[in-house]
């Protein structure tokens, strides 16, 4: 079976690799689907190379059926459709003992600590697969990762039905927290520096403003002078992290949603006199990734609008280097176009 490495200085490379049996408690998974995020961009771009081990094959948003079952598994069956939270956490630290293991101190965060998706055949354990229902297509199932995230993202921020958003980025993160956002009841805005980007959000029935424009008068004009409720930073620009507080209402919440890479100015005089939240938010719990599924199969996510290109396998580079250069939302890996049969 065909499996994709990362193999440093910004390359992927495609290779022939004999399928392992399932150990015990383990289940085997024939990928469908894998998404490119983020999270694979940075790695390739060398960004996290102190934690993977390179050569690695990496990958997480996926989708498929399963292949094999270890010794001990029940509760799954050969041929049922999947998907994978792909958590691995310790249940000693003292977050894992406090309730929130989805952010364990030694958190194995599959897909990059461990091995990933982007195999033909991938081995996991068995607590880790989160069943799809047959009326949810797996090319839409590669989206359930995110949308856990953007899930997780806003019950985070406590949005209620009513109260107003505003989401700051408008990448495939952010497009799926105004989505979920929506979803929940919220009214939204989103904030997004490209044009094309913009355009498309608009097509979804967002109002979507250019970080040019003066948007803090159009968020109090929106407002009625009071701010939002809740601001997602999603965009990971110093900029628009500095200015993320000034959206928000007396008491509103400002939820961190990007990665990064290093500390920013934040305006704490603002934070300060408004009384704001300032909250993090990272990966999901398990009932996130559940109602995930139930969105994506009710069809309130806009999976083909966020879906721009599909490619097999064996051209993985070519995704990544199309994503790299800011020309598609979600591009999906067909894992299974090209592989001989197991």
């Amino acid at each position: 079976m065909l499996t994709a490495y990362y193999t440093g200085n910004r390359t992927m490379a495609v290779a022939a690799a004999d399928p392992v049996p399932p150990a015990p408690g383990q289940v085997q998974i024939a990928v469908a689907y894998n998404g490119i995020c983020g999270t694979d961009l940075h790695i390739l771009s060398g960004h996290m190379d102190a934690r993977v081990d390179v050569p690695a094959v990496i990958g997480h948003e996926m989708s498929g059926t399963i292949a094999a079952l270890g010794e001990g598994v029940d509760g799954h069956a050969i041929g049922d459709p999947v998907t994978v939270m792909p958590l691995a956490w310790d249940g000693t630290c003292p977050a894992c003992l406090a309730g929130h293991g989805h952010i364990c101190q030694n958190l194995d965060f599959v897909g990059i600590d461990s091995p990933g998706a982007l195999q033909g055949r991938w081995n996991v354990d068995a607590g880790l697969l989160v069943p799809l229902p047959a009326s949810l297509s797996l090319r839409h199932a590669a989206l359930v990762e995110p949308t856990a995230v953007a899930v997780h993202d806003v019950r985070r921020s406590e949005l209620a039905p009513g109260q107003k958003a505003v989401v700051i980025g408008g990448g495939p993160i952010g497009v799926l927290i105004a989505t979920v956002a929506r979803a929940f009841g919220g009214d939204v805005v989103v904030i997004e520096l490209d044009s094309g980007r913009r355009e498309r959000i608009a097509r979804l029935g967002f109002t979507v403003l250019d970080p040019a424009e003066d948007t803090v008068a159009h968020v109090e004009e929106w407002t009625g002078g009071a701010g939002a409720d809740a601001v997602f930073e999603v965009s990971g620009a110093p900029a628009a992290v500095l200015g993320a507080v000034d959206h928000a209402k007396v008491r509103g919440t400002v939820v961190v949603v990007a990665i990064h890479p290093e500390p920013r100015p934040v305006n704490l005089q603002r934070v300060f006199w408004r009384e704001l939240r300032l909250l993090g938010a990272r990966v999901y719990r398990r009932e996130d990734f559940e109602k995930a599924v139930a969105l994506l199969d009710a069809g309130d996510i806009p999976a083909d609008d966020l879906i721009t290109g599909t490619v097999p396998l064996g051209e993985i580079q070519s995704a990544f280097d199309a994503l790299a250069r800011g020309e598609a939302m979600k591009i999906l890996v067909d894992v299974q176009a090209g592989q001989e049969p197991a």
